[in-house]
């Protein structure tokens, strides 16, 4: 248990930083799913068009250290992979 003040204002922050971190993980993983359910089904144009919002949730959630900055880069990498794969087939 924390003593001192700002060890419990930092418990305060973290816990209302977790919030965030969570939404902004969350949002990100539902568009990557929306995505790859495009790619699935043969929709590119959807897929596509749901490619920028993905790119701008992922890099959101990199700036602010939700998640690492190699992570994200991987996310959007392997994105862009998959559709431009599924776009040869």
């Amino acid at each position: 248990m924390a003593i001192t003040s700002s060890a419990k204002k930092a418990i305060r922050v973290a816990s209302r930083r977790a919030v965030f971190n969570v939404e902004r993980s969350e949002s990100a993983k539902k568009t990557i799913k929306e995505i790859r359910k495009f790619a699935a089904s043969k929709k590119f144009s959807e897929a596509a068009a749901l490619l920028p919002k993905a790119y701008k949730l992922i890099d959101k959630a990199a700036k602010m250290n939700t998640w690492t900055k190699g992570a994200a880069s991987r996310k959007k990498s392997r994105l862009a992979k998959l559709l431009n794969k599924t776009k040869a087939i």
